[in-house]
């Protein structure tokens, strides 16, 4: 099965009637420990892939780096509309770089890539607050690249980063 499956699937399994409450999801830190290793994992593949091209038409990709201490006084709203802006470049970036990377090894990661990528985005939009749904149009800080392995890079560093926060600061709500 794909792998992006099996983060919907956990998801879905646990959802409450009404009201996104991902308590696997959040409550288990293996779940997200096994995300930021498949991250890894994915990206050190990319690393051994053979003639990676470099990208004719650069791609976007967001800038996921960011402050603990501005981090921690944001709203899990906040925080979660912010992920969701991270998320919908990149997935529209792998989708770029898959049509410029022939060579089958780069490709086949970019494709499992856009799974996983395309699975949390998918997730977080379920998710609702205050605010209400997610709706695209927003426009997260993003720098141009021409490298496939940069777009790995940066998916690790939003799972390792961003999104591991963001399910720490859940827990605390959801896991008492």
């Amino acid at each position: 099965s794909p792998p992006g499956l099996l983060l919907l699937t956990s998801f879905l399994l646990h959802m409450e009637e009404g009201r996104a409450s991902p308590p696997r999801l959040v409550c288990d830190n293996r779940l997200i420990q096994k995300y930021i290793g498949e991250a890894k994992d994915m990206e050190k593949r990319t690393a051994h892939c053979q003639a990676l091209p470099v990208l004719t038409c650069p791609t976007m990709l967001p800038l996921v780096d960011f402050s603990l201490q501005q981090w921690k006084s944001k709203s899990n709203e906040t925080k979660r509309r912010e992920i969701l802006c991270d998320l919908a470049l990149l997935v529209g970036a792998v989708a770029g770089a898959r049509g410029q990377v022939t060579q089958e090894c780069g490709a086949r990661q970019l494709s499992q890539l856009y799974q996983h990528a395309n699975s949390f985005l998918l997730l977080l939009q379920t998710f609702s607050w205050e605010a209400g749904p997610w709706e695209p149009g927003c426009s997260p800080r993003s720098i141009e690249q021409t490298h496939v392995t940069a777009i790995f890079l940066t998916y690790r560093q939003l799972v390792q980063g961003k999104l591991r926060f963001f399910f720490h600061d859940l827990a605390k709500d959801l896991c008492k």
